[in-house]
């Protein structure tokens, strides 16, 4: 029997003048706006970032809290080199986080990271694969 995958993604966005969309699931709920802009909101490439980073943050919570290591702060700082030409693609993304948390050991928290990049991070995996993803990981305050 195959497997069967999760339900498609349905998003729709709508134009609001001059650069501005917003975006929402197909069956509605809330919006997010991209503005490129980014006047009212982040460009379509911040938010694509800003989606890995979501990705890859909710992979390393879940990761640690199922080590019985939950932590108390997450914060992911990206930044995506461009390509000078059009179109203005990425050619290189780092992945900053921070955490903290009283009991995550650096071991345990680099290797959350490590897997929700390279294993679990559905948006990761839909990016180009020749694409470089970096990461750093400063966990309660110290970078090493």
């Amino acid at each position: 029997m195959p497997v069967q995958g999760k339900p498609p993604a349905k998003v729709q966005v709508t134009w609001d003048g001059d650069h501005r969309f917003d975006g929402r699931r197909a069956s509605g709920g809330p919006s997010i706006r991209m503005d490129a802009s980014g006047v009212t909101g982040p460009s379509p490439v911040d938010t694509l970032l800003s989606a890995l980073a979501g990705c890859t943050g909710v992979d390393v919570v879940d990761i640690l809290a199922k080590r019985r290591t939950p932590i108390s702060a997450l914060s992911v700082d990206v930044e995506g080199e461009r390509f000078a030409g059009v179109p203005g693609r990425l050619t290189k993304v780092h992945l900053a986080y921070r955490i903290v948390g009283a009991d995550v050991e650096r071991v345990h928290a680099e290797r959350a990271i490590e897997l929700a990049v390279t294993k679990y991070c559905s948006v990761r995996d839909s990016l180009d694969p020749n694409l470089p993803v970096t990461w750093s990981l400063e966990l309660n305050g110290a970078a090493v």
